[in-house]
């Protein structure tokens, strides 16, 4: 057992020791399909804490010869599949973790250098008594241990990509490193398998890609893996029966990314810093800050900040996204740089509509905090004082709530502001924080009519007052609250027990000002 030569199982140990360990070795039965066949090459893309490492070990354990796992994988799902022994720790396993090897060498010369020196020693070491053609060549020695042992390799690479974001200017260390991978791994009768994972997919070589083998996974298209990139419905609301916690707020923090096979996937990392600490927060920036978000959003691209404040408002906009070159620099419309927030995890992309929207309130808290910093001018006034707007409305302050309004609204007027609907826009951004509060329904039907905007306190919030916002253009606030009344837009509230505010909002065209009228309305005494 080598340091890269068919490592151990004890990193898998560690994982299954942990408090909270969701059970993914089903996948192994997938992969296990590929094995000897010609499409035996897979690159799965994911975002940082998405369990991208925590699967290569997995696989390690598994597949190394270099350790014994029938005792770890015994109670786990990949033991109910028929026939789940045939591989289990029957190859000589590489495992090749790049960013290692990166963060050790100066240039790209003295990575792949490092590396070579690296896996040759384990695998002299391991089998010194072969007769070698050159124990200088990498893929030679793999090959003459291939046929003097007759056990195959299966290469476990972590970190592929980590080339393209250290190096996202150098395109000549890029193809150096490519045509490195492809003349180690191409075409290659010694592998059975190789199994890559990275946070980018491919990069196109030209017109090609360097390793056009690869059958590639990934958040824009991650096929049949897709309920393995995260954390789906029923593992998180087990978890959420385990620690006491509230599936729905959950889903609203951490839900949003849906793929074939798998229509509710979480943020597993954190779900699991959310369960632990017993507090639904953002924990997105723990292992990577806003300001990564920040750099992209700020590019100066037609209609890409619009795109921006058009989501996070709640809203898909429509987006192509063949064109990326899969790299962290080539941008030619918003296009790409909507992409690359997709395989980032910043963006949830639909297939069937081809759009992206924002996956969840975890992902929306951070465009709103890069937005805040960035300057973009009332608009970033308007998230960063959302709070007080809030506020304001609960305190019944209604100049306040028409002037926060006006802020918003200046930094909206790309949308045609002619009707009720892009009125709503404005408001989804002037209320933003709403979100950490409220369950928020456009649309939710009443009596007679639709209800704009219902803002109903999530359960631990229960002491704050539900909200019913009527929304006019031409017209009067005032009228907009007699609306509320007369059709009975509050029988939607009929299983809320709370207090009531009712909120009418006017917009003048002519003098271009909104105007804001707030009641309390004592819904608690007409149900009894």
């Amino acid at each position: 057992m080598g340091i890269y030569l068919n490592p151990g199982n004890e990193k898998f140990k560690m994982s299954l020791r942990d408090d909270i360990y969701v059970d993914k070795t089903r996948m192994i039965e997938y992969v296990n399909g590929r094995i000897g066949k010609r499409n035996r090459y897979l690159c799965v893309s994911r975002p940082r804490r998405f369990g991208k490492t925590m699967t290569v070990e997995m696989l390690t354990a598994y597949y190394s010869k270099g350790c014994d796992s029938r005792d770890l994988f015994a109670k786990l799902k990949i033991a109910e599949t028929e026939n789940y022994e045939e591989h289990l720790n029957q190859y000589n396993v590489i495992f090749l973790n790049m960013q290692e090897f990166l963060s050790n060498s100066d240039t790209m010369e003295d990575m792949i250098s490092l590396l070579k020196k690296s896996v040759l020693w384990d695998l002299l070491e391991e089998y010194p008594d072969y007769r070698y053609f050159d124990t200088e060549k990498i893929s030679r020695t793999m090959y003459d241990v291939y046929m003097n042992s007759k056990c195959p390799f299966v290469m476990l690479i972590d970190e592929w990509d980590c080339v393209f974001r250290e190096y996202k200017e150098d395109k000549k260390s890029q193809d150096k490193y490519l045509d490195f991978l492809r003349d180690l791994l191409k075409d290659k009768e010694y592998i059975n398998l190789t199994y890559m994972t990275g946070i980018l997919p491919i990069k196109k070589y030209g017109t090609h890609s360097a390793l056009n083998m690869f059958e590639e996974y990934t958040m824009i298209n991650p096929r049949q893996l897709g309920e393995y990139i995260g954390f789906i419905e029923e593992e998180v609301t087990d978890l959420c029966k385990i620690y006491n916690m509230n599936p729905v707020e959950m889903k609203d923090w951490y839900d949003g990314y849906k793929f074939m096979g798998a229509s509710s996937v979480y943020n597993p990392r954190s779900v699991v810093a959310a369960l632990t600490a017993g507090v639904y927060d953002t924990y997105w920036n723990q292992t990577e800050t806003f300001e990564a978000l920040r750099m992209y959003i700020d590019m100066n691209f037609e209609g890409l900040r619009e795109d921006v404040l058009e989501m996070l408002a709640g809203r898909s906009v429509h987006v192509k996204v063949h064109m990326f070159t899969n790299d962290m620099v080539t941008f030619r419309s918003k296009d790409d740089v909507l992409t690359l927030l997709v395989h980032l995890g910043y963006l949830i992309y639909d297939r069937e509509n081809e759009t992206v929207s924002i996956p969840n309130n975890e992902i929306r808290n951070e465009y709103s905090n890069a937005i805040i910093v960035s300057g973009w001018g009332e608009v970033s006034k308007a998230l960063h004082e959302a709070a007080d707007t809030l506020d304001a409305i609960l305190e019944m302050k209604e100049e306040r709530v028409a002037n926060a309004i006006e802020r918003a609204h200046f930094e909206t007027s790309h949308i045609q502001y002619n009707d009720e609907n892009a009125l709503s826009y404005t408001i989804s951004l002037a209320l933003f924080t709403a979100r950490n509060f409220y369950n928020i329904y456009r649309e939710l039907p009443t009596g007679k009519r639709f209800a704009d905007m219902v803002y109903i306190p999530k359960k631990k919030f229960a002491y704050k007052p539900a909200i019913v916002m009527e929304l006019k253009w031409d017209k009067s606030a005032k009228g907009a609250i007699e609306q509320i009344k007369n059709k009975e837009y509050c029988d939607s509230l009929k299983d809320y027990k709370g207090n009531v505010l009712l909120v009418g909002i006017n917009y003048d065209k002519k003098t271009r000002k909104h105007e804001c009228v707030i009641e309390s309305y004592a819904w608690h005494y007409l149900q009894i």
